[in-house]
């Protein structure tokens, strides 16, 4: 039977008139609503061998790509099929006024039970990158993440060269045991968490561990060609350089902001962190392959995951190359060098090329004037054992982390509702230590005791207020590469050190031109970070490193802004579908 494929003279009318129309009268971009639909659910997952039923997103590990451009709203609806309390956390975007949509579990909402359901809804203003979602309660993001693209608005183009294609590439962490049990056991024993079984790239931990070589992330590109990488790192506790084989990258973005490119053979990437690279391939197939491979950096002195995750990128064979005779089985495989695992200076060398673009059309609007300044200490500590109970942490405490030695008690109920509604009382007080209560030589010899204090405690801003924080990291059972990660803000990077932070020499270094604009920040092992940010953004920001076992010891905080005096300066009322604790 006959079928035209032809469109009728009437469609090509129709056709004819819209495009006629369109071309006389260009429209602006047009903003539109997305719809997502996220389910979590258990699954049967294997890898090294070992399978488990873990906690997914619509049953996939990793979770699904969710894809908007700049100025579009999101409504995602996220539904409970497990048994855990659920949050999802859209890591990076602003959320202006709309801090119900946050997601982290007891600042902003309370969980999502088992069988509710809750949409997200926000609007993404002024934002356009890679950022990614995640679980924002216990330790659940080490199965419940994904990446969270957004695109520049219709027609307007990149600051760098369009690229060919575009690849998202998501650094994990996989455990053979259950996470869950690995940090509830953490929290009894008050020692350090069982670290990880190996490290993925897009789920898949690579042909360098056992029983995995079939789980390889393979990355095939064409010659001449110029493909963007989105890098994520989601590992729940390691930072991570990554380098390919006799490959160069071009750094043109970070946490969705983008810098002054330049190129690299090896970067390092925080949990938290996103950064865009461009990836030129050689100009004809080079008759090999090529590993891409991801480890950790460490500068603490706990346990961790001394693995490396690796992946293959493979060059397409044109119909000439086939005809030679090269036949993909043969070809050697190239392995890139990495830094060594406590590689500080590369490290610093590193983050000190990250730049803002800082340009008319990307401003660095870093506030030049400070109306708060904060000093927060960032480290370890410990709790004291309770009575009739041995404890595993040093000399028999219990771990614990802190800033400014509050170690953090997440409350029962969410502290945004408690703000909004007036009901702080008897769920959080608004003092939180602005310096250290009792400074001390913060990287030379550890005081004696490192007893931390515990509250709910939150910094409360003025809406508008310019402010200027510098996290110092401690001694105290070892210095520490701690990255901070900020909710509800970017903020700039004006300047970094070792050492003691010196507040009559430092500032005079800051950087207050092109400093790189970021969401989460490393405080430099025995040293410390300066970062300013305009406090636009009614609600409550938490505050917390990134490294989770730290997060899950108390190295966590939060902001209160006020509403300012304007309509559109106030945090919108809840939605009626906000789940209840």
């Amino acid at each position: 039977m006959g079928v035209s494929l032809l469109p009728s003279p009437a469609f090509l009318g129709l056709l004819l008139f819209s495009f006629v129309t369109l071309s006389l009268h260009p429209k602006p971009a047009v903003a539109i609503t997305r719809h997502y639909k996220l389910d979590v659910m258990l699954q049967n997952v294997t890898r090294l061998c070992h399978t488990k039923s873990m906690v997914t997103v619509n049953g996939k590990f990793p979770g699904p790509r969710i894809v908007a451009r700049e100025g579009d709203r999101l409504l995602i609806k996220v539904v409970n099929h497990v048994q855990n309390n659920i949050s999802i956390h859209w890591h990076g975007i602003r959320q202006l006024r709309s801090g119900w949509a946050d997601g982290p579990a007891y600042v902003t909402q309370c969980p999502i039970q088992t069988g509710q359901s809750y949409v997200y809804n926000y609007t993404i203003v002024g934002q356009r990158g890679t950022l990614w979602w995640h679980a924002h309660i216990s330790w659940l993001r080490s199965t419940l993440y994904g990446p969270l693209i957004i695109l520049p608005k219709l027609g307007t183009p990149y600051p760098f060269v369009k690229p060919y294609k575009e690849v998202p590439i998501i650094f994990g962490e996989w455990f053979n045991a259950d996470p869950e049990a690995i940090i509830n056991q953490a929290l009894q024993t008050g020692g350090g968490p069982n670290v990880s079984d190996a490290y993925t790239i897009n789920g898949l931990p690579g042909p360098l561990y056992n029983c995995s070589a079939k789980d390889t992330f393979k990355l095939k590109v064409k010659p001449g060609k110029t493909y963007l990488l989105r890098l994520i790192n989601a590992a729940l506790n390691d930072e991570l350089f990554f380098s390919i084989a006799n490959h160069t990258f071009t750094v043109v973005e970070a946490d969705a902001v983008y810098v002054k490119p330049f190129d690299t053979k090896t970067l390092l990437i925080a949990p938290g962190q996103t950064t865009n690279v461009l990836l030129k391939t050689k100009p004809h197939h080079p008759n090999a392959k090529f590993f891409m491979t991801a480890r950790p950096y460490v500068t603490g002195q706990g346990t961790f995951d001394n693995s490396t995750v690796a992946g293959i990128l493979e060059y397409e064979e044109s119909h000439k190359t086939i005809q030679s005779s090269h036949s993909t089985k043969k070809l050697p495989l190239f392995k890139p060098n990495l830094p060594p695992l406590n590689d500080t200076s590369f490290a610093t060398k590193f983050t000190s090329k990250l730049r803002s673009l800082a340009n008319a059309q990307f401003p660095a609007n870093v506030p030049q004037k400070v109306d708060r300044h904060f000093f927060f200490t960032v480290g370890l500590g410990t709790n004291s054992c309770p009575q009739n109970q041995t404890c595993q942490g040093p000399n028999g405490t219990m771990f614990a982390a802190s800033v400014n030695n509050v170690s953090f008690a997440m409350p029962t109920t969410a502290l945004l509702q408690a703000h909004h509604f007036g009901q702080s009382k008897d769920v959080y007080t608004p003092d939180f230590p602005v310096n250290p209560l009792t400074p001390f030589n913060y990287t030379g010899n550890p005081p004696n005791n490192t007893i931390v204090s515990n509250g709910t405690k939150l910094v409360v801003l003025p809406f508008n207020t310019t402010v200027e924080l510098i996290m110092q990291d401690t001694s105290i059972l070892g210095a520490e590469s701690h990255p901070l990660h900020l909710h509800g803000f970017n903020f700039f990077v004006v300047g970094q050190g070792f050492g003691n932070f010196d507040p009559n020499k430092d500032p005079a270094n800051f950087n207050l031109i092109d400093p790189v604009e970021r969401n989460t920040v490393g405080v430099p092992s025995g040293g410390w970070v300066a970062i300013r940010f305009l406090a636009d953004n009614p609600g409550v920001w938490f505050m917390h490193c990134h490294l989770e076992v730290h997060t899950s010891w108390g190295l966590k905080m939060a902001w209160v802004v006020l509403d300012g005096k304007l309509p559109n300066q106030k945090l919108l009322p809840p939605p009626a579908d906000l789940p209840r604790c």
